[in-house]
């Protein structure tokens, strides 16, 4: 189910009385005259109680990611350096009068 579906799902849902399992989704919807696709949706949803219809579409939706069990890449070895490889930037200058100076007008 696209993020679409799922708007117009909680849209024809609106309404209903909640908590609600399944089957008084499935009810409702019909007596909504919901589309055979969004109906498919929620026969597809597992037998259980919903407390929002924020937790319907989330169900359908499959929000929370897949967990990535995959080793993890370590993190990098510092070198040091800041930001941006050269420290030239932070060096003050006898004639910075504290404004923001313009990147282009900096020499080489």
């Amino acid at each position: 189910m696209d993020t679409h579906a799922a708007a117009e799902l909680k849209s024809t849902l609106q309404g209903i009385p909640l908590p609600s399992e399944k089957p008084l989704l499935l009810e409702y919807a019909v007596r909504q005259h919901a589309e055979p696709a969004l109906l498919s949706a929620l026969r597809s949803l597992p037998e259980r109680e919903y407390e929002s219809l924020d937790d319907v579409v989330e169900q359908l939706l499959q929000v929370q990611p897949p967990q990535n069990l995959s080793k993890s890449e370590e993190p990098h070895e510092e070198s040091g350096q800041p930001p941006g490889g050269s420290a030239d930037y932070l060096a003050p200058r006898p004639s910075d009068t504290g404004q923001v100076r313009d990147l282009d007008e900096i020499p080489d």
